[in-house]
This record gives structure tokens, sequence and C-alpha cells, in this order.
């Protein structure tokens, strides 16, 4: 079989873009605009009901969501504006300050008790979670560590000090605080920069047994947690008690079948599903969106990752690299782990859906991590002087555009 001469030039024209040095650029910035619009979208429908029986506007927690979103955008584009060198220079600044932030939630009047969880302070009217912010700044301290110890470490002791202490302590923090989950994530996400950096996979294997043995220790001293497991593995939970929500999820999206019920025809949200809005919005999703809204979040969340691994292979930076691979570890990680829950094929374990569910502290960490990563992008080797290439392109047009506008006026006035 041969193929005829237009559709090979279709076929290099394709691979010519897919390997031009700002296709992570682009792949970046459109996959999270627009898993922030169907967030905003869903975020609107999945809470419309409750606010209107609380007596409050439908749209008061979209408008919420988007004033967080507001907040992203602006971080976000400043991250990406931001030289490589700068992060690295507030790498143990920033996460001093997010210990620092992670230690206030114990403190009276200031520390909240979200579900059991001690996670979250209240300053000044703003209720914020610290541990999200730990996330960022973790992955760029293990990126400017890692990176300058990556000539030793083959060398055991390099390989884990200071990063396995340090991240030992950060990740305790959060746990002290009853938080799991987010410790899952930060466990991923060290684990990802550490994968990344060479770290041998015999220190490799041994610093993720001891992270297991630490997380199945508390697991088992935890009676809610080991509740939950056993609910999980178990054939006959009850859809009533610990199975409710998880049971409800599914139901959920096996009703959306192919198309969906529509925007707005989820029945799960009136009362039935709880945390609709947060860590099971993707079961509102799939049931108003289909199989055909959940697939197209699950290929831009794995467009994410690509253009994050398509960095770590193109850079040649070691931080950009191993800063990289962390925080693809925990944006991606944490989407395919808040998936497994909804669909049943892990435990509940309360994490949200990045850029989709609603939360403000989540959100917006989430939009300055990627804004981190996208100034990466913007510094792969030729990005930079394509993209100025094409603003100068772009200005030029316009300013075309715009004589051609004063010169018919003038025409007319004649």
């Amino acid at each position: 079989m041969t193929l005829d001469a237009p559709v090979l030039r279709d076929r290099g024209r394709l691979l010519g873009q897919w390997n031009s040095a700002v296709t992570s650029y682009y792949v970046l910035t459109g996959t999270t605009t627009l898993l922030l619009v169907i967030g905003l979208v869903m975020v609107l429908s999945s809470s419309s009901v409750d606010a209107i029986s609380a007596d409050r506007s439908p749209y008061a927690d979209v408008l919420t969501q988007a004033q967080f979103a507001m907040i992203g955008v602006p971080l976000l584009l400043v991250a990406s504006r931001l030289p490589i060198r700068f992060f690295e220079a507030v790498a143990w600044v920033a996460l001093a300050g997010s210990a620092v932030l992670q230690l206030a939630v114990f403190v009276p009047g200031v520390g909240l008790s979200v579900l059991g969880n001690q996670n979250w302070i209240h300053i000044g009217g703003f209720t914020a979670q610290p541990s999200e912010l730990v996330k960022l700044a973790l992955a760029i301290w293990l990126g400017a560590v890692l990176a300058r110890k990556r000539p030793i470490l083959h060398e055991w002791k390099h390989a884990l000090i200071p990063v396995v202490p340090v991240a030992g302590i950060m990740i305790g923090l959060v746990l002290i605080g009853h938080d799991l989950g987010t410790a899952l994530i930060l466990f991923l996400l060290v684990a990802g920069a550490m994968l990344v950096a060479g770290v041998p996979l015999r220190v490799f294997a041994v610093a993720g047994g001891l992270a297991g043995g630490v997380v199945a220790a508390l697991t088992m001293l935890s009676t809610n947690r080991t509740s939950r497991i056993s609910s999980w593995l178990s054939s006959t939970c009850d859809d009533q008690g610990a199975c409710y929500q998880t049971k409800h999820g599914i139901w959920g999206l096996a009703t959306g079948g192919i198309g969906g019920l529509g925007l707005g025809g989820s029945r799960e949200k009136w009362g039935y599903l709880p945390e609709r809005r947060s860590d099971f919005i993707f079961a509102i999703l799939g049931e108003e969106l289909g199989l055909i809204g959940t697939l197209l979040v699950l290929v831009l969340f794995a467009l994410l990752g690509v253009a994050m691994a398509r960095i770590i292979r193109r850079h040649p930076d070691p931080f950009v690299k191993i800063t990289t691979g962390a925080i693809m570890s925990w944006v991606i990680g944490q989407a395919l782990l808040n998936i497994a829950v909804v669909i049943g094929f892990a435990p509940v374990i309360g994490l949200p859906l990045p850029l989709v569910s609603s939360g403000g502290s989540a959100l917006i960490t989430t939009m300055a991590a990627l804004g981190v990563v996208i100034a990466f992008a913007r510094s792969e080797p030729g990005a930079s002087e394509a993209l100025a290439a094409r603003s100068g392109a772009l200005r030029r047009s316009l300013g075309v555009l715009s004589a051609a506008r004063r010169a018919g006026a003038r025409a007319g006035r004649r």
C-alpha cells in the first residue's frame, strides 16, 4: 500500500509541527485553559441546586471559583515569564515559608479542621490549605537540590540526604493533620523527582519501601482508613453506608451513557452524591456529558502529561527536568487517583481533580505550578526565538490592519 504525495505532505507537516520548539508551550497553555473552562462549567452545574436550596444565587459557588481562577491566572502568567534561575534562587525560601504555613494549622485560633483533617488556616478573613503550597515548594526545592547533586547521586548517602529527611519532615507535617491523601501525592512528587534525577534503582527501592511502610502503618492505625479499604474490597458493602458515595458516583457515570444527560441534567447532584463539587465532580461530568466528556478530560490530562514529558526529554537543564518531573507526578498522579476513586478502582481518599474540582487553594497552586512548567517550556532550545518571531509577526499584522483602517477612514472623510 502506497501513500500519495498530499497525504505524505500532510503527515510531514504534522510531524514538523509536533517537533516544533514551541509545541510544549502551546499544548500546556491550551490544555490548561480548556481544563479550567470545563472546571468552571462543571462547578456551576454541580453547585446550582445546593445554592438554590440554601436561598442563594445559583451562580454563587461558580463566581467564587471564578474569583480563585482570576487570582490563579495572573500567578500563572507571572510565573511563566520568570527566568529559570529565579526558581532555583527561591527554592529554600519557598520551602521554609511553606513549612511555617503548614505549622500554622496547629496554632489555636488559626488552624481549622475540615472533615477530620487539620489542614487549613484562617487568617484575616481568608481560608487556605497550606499543604497545596507545600507541593509546589517541595517540587522546586527537589529540583534545585537534586540537580546540584546529580553527579554524585550514585552514592546512596548523597541520593538520600538531604532529600529523604527534608521531604519526610514536610510530609510528616501534613500527616500530623491526618491528611493522608495529600501525603500520598507528596510521596508521588518526591518519587517523580528522584526518578527523573537518575537516583539508582536500589536507593529508589529503599526509599519507596520506607514510604510504603509509613503509609501502611498509618492506614492500619486509623479505623476510618481501614474501614474505607475494607469497604472498597468487600463485595457485599452497604450501599447506604460506607459505599454510599462510591456507588452513587458509579451510578452517575453509568446513567450518562455515551452522550450524557446534557449540562444541568444530573440527577445525582440533587442531594444524592456527597462531595459532588469537589472530589466526585468527575461523576457529575460523566453523568451530564457522558463517555464523550470523560474521554475529553482524560485526553486533556494525557496531553498535559505528554507536554511535560517532552520538556523533560528536550530541555538541557537538570533543574528543569527534575522539577517538571515532580510537578507532572503531582498533577497527573492526582488526576488519575481522583478518577480511580470515582470509578471504584481505589478507596475514597479525598483528593480533588486538578483544575476541575471546586476549591481555591488547590486551583491557585496548581495554576502557579503549571505557570512554572510553562516558563520551562518557553526556555526549551529554540522556543524563545520562535515565540519572539511569532510575536513580532503578530504585531506587524496588527500594524498593517490598523494602517488600513486609518486609510479607509481618511478616504471616507474625503
